[in-house]
């Protein structure tokens, strides 16, 4: 247990909900110290206007060489106050006491403070009182501050306690929601602990409520998903490159064991040589492009992107395949978006590669007599390139297969390649944000590659 409050006291969501809870506090005492003021101004007002008015009522009973009805008014309302909680006194020129409960001295005109010191009244109790002169005499009515104090301390108790109770709620609620918070955030570091220790199929657990840590949560999960999808294709990699290259090296050990045995028997050996010096070629071209593709993955050509014209990269590669086309007895053609086409955000050198690596994989895997079009079209915020034909195609459960480095079908395994174009062309799709799909053409296959159009930059 004191494991347990030692972590919630060092957690930061408990320290954050202290936080808050302190500044709640706070405001609550901060704003209950200005209604207490406003609460102690406003009685002290209301106090003064009903002895004023209550001098006034007592006042207005005299008249003129008339000085019993205004004796005897006061007297009135002096017994009307046994404990003495108003206190009426009336005195002539030299003070002398003429009516009343109390006798007045020394009090100035106006309102004015005094400590009531006569029989019957607690020791210290405190009058506010107002006095003035009535046909040569003095007359002064007090109230006692006793009852205004009362709401006042009433109402400051009132305030204590729910400083008390909401601090109380405030600790509470905040040790409650960090413990919830922190639960959460175990999760998180248990599920992080378990990824490093090779568990990649562990994700985070969702409460499902939308919030930030959900968001994260999720977001995390994604990136862990990808991990172990990268981690799965480095397996499939390292099994693909065991499997597809130990032929190429075979052969080339072949070769090299032939050459040395004519060399022995001083035969010619430069035919031997040069196909030994074509597959090292090929072996070099295969790793080549596994660097490259993992470059890419990485994102290192990032800081090379700049607004780019998708159509004219189009064109480009239409220009520079057509006459290839022809001399394979097959017919490229283009379609043009427009002639100020929408424009994406890439790298030219990458986008040229991926198109010219899709046009050469239907030029090679095509018949003579196939028809290659490619094309640029607008789709909501979206460019969308294609490159169709009219071929075999891909059987709808490969599709998704041919996106594997070193992966190739059965029919194609007999023409030149080594099985990572179609890998290149993901990697330059997922580098520039796009997404990128195999459709049946019928016969036929099109490969169509979708790009968020270039955010318009500040000028």
């Amino acid at each position: 247990m004191t494991g347990t409050w030692s972590r919630l006291l060092r957690s930061t969501p408990f320290r954050l909900a202290l936080t808050f809870a302190f500044l709640f506090v706070l405001a609550f005492m901060l704003s209950g110290a200005i209604v207490y003021q406003m609460m102690s101004t406003d009685l002290a007002q209301r106090l003064d206007e009903t002895i004023k008015e209550t001098y006034s009522v007592v006042a207005v009973t005299y008249t003129e060489s008339d000085l019993e009805d205004l004796m005897s008014t006061v007297e009135s309302h002096s017994q009307l106050s046994p404990k003495k909680q108003q206190l009426f006194s009336l005195t002539d020129a030299a003070g002398n006491h003429l009516a009343g409960n109390f006798t007045a001295a020394g009090l100035p005109d106006g309102f004015s403070m005094f400590d009531a010191e006569m029989p019957d009244v607690p020791a210290g109790a405190e009058y506010r009182a107002f006095s003035g002169s009535i046909g040569g005499n003095n007359l002064t009515v007090a109230f006692s501050l006793s009852e205004t104090e009362e709401l006042e301390q009433v109402a400051l108790m009132s305030f204590g306690w729910a400083t008390l109770i909401i601090t109380g709620l405030a600790v509470a609620g905040g040790a409650l929601l960090a413990s919830r918070v922190q639960r959460r955030l175990d999760g998180i570091a248990a599920t992080m602990v378990d990824v490093s220790h090779g568990r990649l199929d562990t994700r985070i657990p969702l409460t499902g409520s939308g919030d930030d840590i959900d968001v994260v949560s999720n977001q995390v999960n994604a990136a862990l998903d990808r991990l172990s999808a990268l981690v799965d294709g480095m397996k499939q990699v390292s099994a693909n490159i065991a499997h597809d290259l130990k032929t190429p090296l075979n052969r080339l050990q072949m070769i090299l064991e032939a050459a040395a045995d004519k060399a022995a028997q001083d035969q010619d050996v430069s035919n031997d040589l040069a196909d030994a010096r074509a597959e090292g070629y090929q072996i070099n071209e295969t790793f080549d492009a596994l660097l490259r593709i993992a470059q890419i993955e990485a994102g290192a050509r990032k800081a090379r992107f700049t607004d780019l014209d998708l159509d004219q990269i189009m064109q480009t590669i239409a220009e520079i395949y057509t006459d290839v086309a022809e001399d394979d007895a097959k017919v490229l053609s283009s379609t043009q978006l427009n002639e100020t086409a929408d424009r994406i955000h890439g790298d030219r050198e990458l986008l040229t590669q991926m198109f010219a690596n899709l046009v050469e994989n239907a030029l090679r895997h095509c018949p003579p007599g196939t028809a290659i079009k490619l094309a640029v079209t607008r789709q909501g915020e979206r460019v969308v390139a294609s490159v169709a034909d009219n071929g075999p195609g891909i059987p709808a459960d490969e599709r998704e297969k041919v996106f594997q480095r070193l992966y190739r079908l059965d029919h194609s395994r007999s023409t030149p390649g080594s099985g990572l174009g179609l890998s290149l062309v993901r990697a330059i799709a997922e580098l520039h944000g796009a997404t990128i799909a195999l459709d049946d053409c019928q016969p036929g296959l099109a490969v169509r590659v979708s790009f968020p159009l270039a955010r318009p930059t500040a000028s």
